[in-house]
């Protein structure tokens, strides 16, 4: 791959993500440019959205519940699944977790996340590949916003089922339709603002639940 790190800077601001001004990412502030460039960086059409240039509500109401309830992570081994600009990683890294781990399968969002955790000063495992196959042993995971689409919701919910078995797992849901409503315990709620382009509206209630095990 080209220099995605040049192509990362050249095509984001440096700015705070909504409710979390202790962190800073490079993030876009419109979808169809970034969205255009990334195709013309990977020179390849169709490609899914580049998530990780946005922080989306998932990620910010999971980053601030653990920036405000550090005693969740500290001395904790933690993964941030589906990580995406990697603002929970980086946000359970500052509150003291152990160990944190970012998994993605856009290796864009990876060089993404690298860059976001060296310019807070915080040490993120980075994880390229698909997660589903593997017996993680982390203590915590979170999984911000993932059930946005059918098809992904039925790819992960059963391994994230038997994480639950071994490790504490929450999800943080904006409201999407394909999160399973069954073996869900909420623990926390907030409004977290939005971009108008990205969700058709200026807020969305985000929950916090704990997946059950399998």
């Amino acid at each position: 791959m080209r220099d995605a790190a040049a192509f990362i800077r050249a095509s984001t601001a440096w700015t705070t993500p909504a409710l979390v001004p202790e962190i800073g990412l490079h993030l876009a502030t419109e979808i169809t440019p970034i969205w255009q460039a990334t195709e013309e960086f990977l020179a390849e059409s169709g490609i899914a959205p580049p998530y990780w240039a946005f922080a989306w509500p998932g990620s910010i109401a999971l980053a601030r519940h653990v920036l405000d309830n550090p005693e969740t992570v500290r001395g904790r081994r933690v993964m941030d699944f589906a990580a995406g600009s990697g603002l929970a990683a980086i946000a359970a890294a500052k509150a003291g977790a152990a160990r944190v781990t970012a998994v993605e399968i856009d290796p864009v969002a990876g060089a993404a996340i690298g860059l976001n955790a060296a310019a807070n000063g915080v040490a993120v495992e980075i994880v390229i590949g698909d997660a589903t196959g593997t017996a993680p042993a982390q203590d915590l995971i979170l999984c911000g916003d993932v059930c946005y689409e059918k098809p992904m919701t039925a790819h992960i919910w059963p391994w994230l089922q038997r994480c639950a078995a071994t490790a504490e797992v929450w999800i943080a849901d904006p409201g999407r339709a394909y999160v399973p409503r069954a073996g869900l315990a909420e623990f926390a709620r907030r409004t977290v603002p939005t971009l108008h382009e990205l969700e058709s509206r200026s807020a969305r209630e985000t929950v916090l639940y704990r997946i059950a095990g399998a």
